[in-house]
């Protein structure tokens, strides 16, 4: 009785360090002033703003109009095993917090048991003899027992459990966000490899028509055996330009496959053509205040420090008394048929406490561990947010820089084709022969694959920076860990103070 009014008037005494969230990453802007990316290229080349402060869409893959794209991305989020592995996590993190939650209330058992003894059973009323009987003793019951978290390591384990699970259904959401990015890269690398595959076809073409013809000239005697070694080098190394770039769209189509969960060999991907495809006018870019609540990676080194935290709460409340309070019913009889007579009934009530005294410094150690656990998840999540700070100022840069090499590549690309189109009119009023004609195809056709290559960069990192800044998975009702991550003020980083969670010096 006493441990149970003890228990009482002790209930509700939480040790351990409280949880707050991080504070938001305190930068304006994600680069300097001086640094802030010119997205306007010219030239007749489409036009990027960056929009500070929008949120993005939750299917930010639809900002490139494409609806094959969108079709095979919502084909990868269905059958992607790597999401469908994320998923049984957390749902097996859910059912850890379930367990943990099962502290809380009263483990109730039942037992039944036959036994064959020998002895004088005084407590079935038979009286002792010289001759000790044989007989059976038959029992039934229940058995209640009751821990009061009294201390709140229940709470603690539970809290940690609880974090586990967040963690758990924010690396969901990251892997749903790798995957459809991967998605949008494999579908953007396919279709700028065919427009450079077809761009280079034409320049191998033009290459052998400039060789047979250079060949016909050295046979005629009017050019030298130097130019047809020149033109069969340019030839040559033109065309080794293609495996590279059949190879990369080979890989890219290969990995579509595996990302909607089908054998490369069963799935034949959309021939996706880079006009298929709208350059985001806008990129909409949150602040930076705002990057540690939307990206799913940085949300996750959160979680797992929410549950550092937690742990050290856990190995507090071991350095304090535990009380339990068990209670028993049963009945005993030596034939089955009287175990329900009220005279067989047996019943116990107990409460018990065990505090620890003296453990050689093992328990102040275990909970030094958690707190240094602890602050080494606090560096971890700051190097996180760091790294998400950092991936979006270089993509943004690159796209500044896209727009300048696109800028100059179609300004070279317009040279070739104007120098093109006086070569043609010089050849058919004769005032030059078809080997210069020849030679302008392929500057021109060789223009056009490195001008393909700098505007499909442009697609490429915008996808990139899209999913940087966390892809807007946030904005979907059904988002994992929505109702785990609530709207809320940030606050100072939780550091446990080491006066307070040290106890005693067990």
């Amino acid at each position: 009785m006493t441990a149970i009014v003890l228990a009482a008037a002790l209930g509700g005494c939480t040790v351990g360090p409280n949880f707050v969230h991080p504070s938001p990453p305190k930068a304006a802007a994600y680069t300097p002033v001086a640094a802030a990316p010119h997205l306007v290229p010219g030239a007749d080349e489409p036009a990027q703003q960056v929009i500070v402060g929008q949120a993005i869409p939750a299917a930010w893959w639809q900002l490139f109009r494409s609806p094959r794209l969108d079709r095979l991305v919502r084909l990868a989020i269905a059958n992607n095993p790597t999401i469908a592995a994320a998923k049984a996590r957390l749902m097996g993190a859910q059912q850890a917090v379930a367990e943990a939650r099962g502290a809380y209330a009263p483990q109730i058992d039942a037992s039944a048991s036959a036994e064959r003894q020998m002895g004088p059973p005084f407590a079935l009323g038979i009286r002792p003899s010289h001759d000790l009987p044989t007989y059976n003793l038959y029992s039934a019951g229940a058995t209640a027992s009751f821990s009061p978290d009294v201390f709140g390591l229940t709470g603690r384990r539970v809290e940690q459990q609880r974090a586990l699970a967040q963690n758990q259904a924010y690396q969901l959401a990251a892997a749903q966000l790798a995957v459809t990015g991967n998605v949008v890269h494999q579908a953007l690398t396919v279709a700028a490899s065919r427009l450079q595959i077809e761009a280079l076809e034409a320049t191998v073409a033009a290459d052998e028509k400039a060789l047979a013809l250079t060949r016909q000239e050295f046979a005629d005697g009017k050019v030298a055996r130097t130019d047809v070694l020149t033109g069969e080098t340019q030839f040559e190394n033109d065309r080794a330009l293609l495996p590279p770039i059949r190879q990369q769209m080979a890989s890219a189509q290969d990995a579509l496959a595996i990302l909607v969960g089908e054998a490369p060999a069963s799935f034949s991907p959309p021939d996706f053509d880079l006009a298929d495809f709208t350059l985001p006018a806008e990129l909409p870019v949150g602040l930076p205040s705002a990057l540690a609540a939307r990206r799913p990676d940085i949300l996750a080194a959160e979680a797992q420090l929410h549950a550092a935290s937690a742990a050290v709460g856990v190995a507090d409340a071991q350095m304090y008394p535990n009380f339990t309070l068990s209670a028993s019913v049963g009945t005993a009889a030596l034939a089955t048929r009287s175990l329900g007579n009220g005279s067989n009934l047996i019943w116990t009530l107990f409460g018990g406490l065990t505090a620890p005294i003296f453990h050689g410094g093992a328990l102040a150690a275990q909970k030094q561990a958690a707190i240094d656990q602890f602050h080494g998840e606090l560096a971890l999540y700051r190097q996180t947010v760091l790294a998400g700070l950092g991936q979006v100022a270089d993509l943004l840069r690159s796209l500044g820089h896209d727009a300048e090499r696109v800028r100059a590549e179609r300004q070279a690309l317009d040279a070739t084709s104007e120098a093109l189109n006086l070569a043609q009119r010089r050849y058919e009023v004769g005032k030059t022969g078809r080997l210069p004609l020849l030679d302008a195809e392929r500057r021109d056709q060789r223009q056009r694959v490195t001008y393909i290559q700098a505007k499909a960069q442009r697609y490429l990192d915008s996808a990139q920076l899209f999913v940087a800044l966390g892809g807007g998975w946030w904005r979907n009702a059904g988002a994992p860990g929505q109702r785990d991550n609530p709207a809320r003020q940030p606050s100072p980083a939780a550091v446990p103070d080491r006066r307070r969670a040290l106890g005693p010096n067990q």
